[in-house]
């Protein structure tokens, strides 16, 4: 809905503020509705489609339709008083993305971890949850993963840094399963795991870990970079924001290891001192 809104204003060549002012709101509320951060009020949408010009019946009636089917509650929702809104609208993105490409340099991505890695990671960044809040939590994480084996799943293409693997997360045994995960992931359809090894030296993602989600309304093409921080998150969209990040994925892409010989054997490397 907010990708339809977004084409059709600039297909007008009108400006955030241009829209906003028209609907008696501000630019930035535009910019939140066009990337899903903000619920869509059928009057607005009205009002929207009135300024970008489109009087065919047939279309009209069907973003309508679609902007008051964005307002019923998504599975995620009742997890509301656990996660942050802000979290809550990249777990949207992430449902509708035909593409995610992720650089972690400190844990495995939540779409790859197993049960235990994850309640290891949640007490550790929120020792102060009880229990019964920890496994909600990780209940959420093992469901965001369904969009892997879904009818349509996601392209996924995980490229981490070799302390991922190495660095113990819960005990020895926990982190053996895990990177078990991986190992089995790496045979999955549509999912590509890469490692960057300790003998790259430094490389273009030292300074954060960052996603970048593509949309089915642009071929899976990069459209948005997602970078996470512990009280909030950040989204860009500009092209050449976009298309930057996108590079220095690319640099990434290339110091890491190829994804069937040397990742993977990388990866059973490091399983195997698991049990040493």
């Amino acid at each position: 809905m907010g990708a339809e809104l977004r084409r059709l204003r600039d297909a007008k060549e009108l400006t955030v503020d241009q829209a906003g002012e028209h609907i008696h709101r501000s630019g930035p509320t535009i910019s939140r509705m066009e990337t899903g951060q903000f619920r869509f009020i059928t009057r607005n949408v009205a009002d929207l489609l009135d300024l970008y010009g489109v009087t065919d019946a047939d279309q009209r009636q069907a973003l309508l339709a679609l902007a008051k089917e964005s307002r019923k509650p998504a599975w995620w929702h009742s997890y509301g008083d656990l996660v942050p809104r802000w979290f809550q609208v990249y777990i949207g993105l992430e449902a509708e993305a035909s593409t995610i490409t992720t650089f972690e340099s400190l844990l495995v991505p939540g779409l790859l971890q197993t049960e235990d890695y994850a309640r290891a990671v949640i007490r550790a960044a929120s020792p102060e949850l009880p229990a019964h809040e920890v496994d909600r939590a990780v209940e959420l994480r093992m469901n965001r993963q369904k969009i892997l084996t879904s009818d349509q799943p996601v392209q996924l293409w995980a490229i981490l840094d070799e302390a991922v693997i190495r660095r113990h997360v819960g005990s020895p045994a926990i982190m053996a399963r895990q990177l078990d995960r991986l190992i089995e992931a790496s045979d999955q359809p549509g999912v590509t795991i890469q490692i960057v090894p300790f003998t790259a030296g430094a490389h273009a993602g030292m300074i954060s870990s960052f996603t970048i989600l593509g949309f089915p309304d642009t071929g899976g093409a990069p459209e948005m970079v997602y970078i996470e921080a512990p009280t909030g998150s950040l989204y860009l969209e500009k092209q050449a924001e976009v298309r930057r990040y996108e590079t220095w994925m690319n640099q990434l892409r290339s110091s890491a290891l190829a994804p069937t010989n040397g990742s993977l054997s990388t990866i059973k490397a490091a399983r195997e001192d698991m049990e040493r």
